[in-house]
């Protein structure tokens, strides 16, 4: 255990469309390997159209598999340290290449959503993530892995903000894998 600072929940997000099925289960494998950090919880696998630049459906691209988890870390990371010093480090481990495109295919994406109630806007990251407001696979898994959390600048639980996307959120669970 580090004296880096108290032990602090957070909320990681996971979507890949390259490869799904294999990586997904990798980077959770990867994050439970990391003993500053004890996976709590992991949702469901939901399935989303991949969304373009414009907003729009990207047609040339395969579909998203979305997932969350609820991490607790043991104070080692700060939320600057987690993004980059383990997220961005499991992404590279996974084959991700980052381009100008952040709508690009990709083996992983790994976004830090939530770390405890911190609220953080700076260029390398912001807290919470703005996705969980407007995109409904990020609020569906986090909702799922943590329905009562309650958003840090609107206050609404996350199992709100899910619900408020409507069953028509384009986004749909794969009961047919598991994290």
């Amino acid at each position: 255990m580090s004296d880096s600072g108290p032990a602090t929940p957070a909320l990681i997000t996971l979507g890949s469309n390259i490869a799904p099925e294999r990586n997904l289960p990798r980077a959770v494998a990867l994050l439970r390997q990391n003993y500053h950090l004890t996976v709590r919880a992991v949702s469901r696998v939901y399935e989303s159209v991949p969304v373009s630049a414009t907003g729009g459906v990207a047609e040339d691209q395969p579909p998203f598999l979305n997932a969350a988890l609820l991490v607790e870390s043991d104070g080692y990371y700060g939320p600057l340290a987690l993004k980059f010093h383990v997220l961005r480090f499991i992404e590279l481990l996974l084959g991700r290449a980052r381009s100008a495109d952040k709508f690009a295919p990709r083996p992983i994406d790994l976004d830090l959503a939530l770390f405890g109630d911190c609220v953080l806007n700076s260029p390398h990251l912001t807290l919470p993530d703005p996705d969980i407001l407007s995109r409904a696979h990020v609020a569906f898994p986090l909702a799922d892995v943590a329905p009562d959390w309650q958003h840090p600048l609107t206050g609404q639980t996350l199992a709100a903000i899910a619900a408020g996307f409507g069953e028509a959120a384009g986004i749909h669970p794969r009961d047919d894998l598991a994290l």
